[in-house]
């Protein structure tokens, strides 16, 4: 049998328009992708720290310098982002918030409410 459509060779992702819901996803995807790829050097920074004095004091300034900090923030970022994007999907297994304007806006603020979080949080943290 032969079909007529023509299917596309490839995909050109720049002008595919995702729905806010899809982007949350891969963001949550992401997140938790990045927050596992953390643990090795969170679990190292521990360990130094708890080592003696100089290695807290080492750990302090690792945390503390431009790149801790951005670090720090993307782990506080994904943490919030992964907390919030996994309650919406446990309320939407229990079908609250599956009507489409509903998940809509959920997706929304969730996508929104991550980076915020991660802000308060890592100004908490340092």
């Amino acid at each position: 049998m032969t079909t007529t459509t023509r299917r596309p060779v490839h995909l050109n992702l720049f002008k595919i328009k995702l729905p806010i819901g899809g982007i949350m996803s891969i963001i949550h995807r992401a997140t938790g992708m990045f927050m596992f790829i953390a643990l090795p050097y969170l679990i190292y920074l521990l360990g130094l720290s708890l080592r003696s004095e100089q290695g807290y004091a080492a750990a302090h300034a690792s945390i503390h310098s431009f790149i801790g900090v951005v670090f720090v923030f993307l782990v506080m970022w994904s943490l919030a982002h992964h907390l919030l994007a996994g309650i919406r999907y446990l309320l939407i297994d229990v079908d609250v918030g599956v009507e489409k304007e509903m998940a809509r806006q959920s997706a929304l603020a969730v996508t929104i409410a991550g980076p915020i979080l991660g802000l308060l949080l890592t100004g908490g943290v340092l």
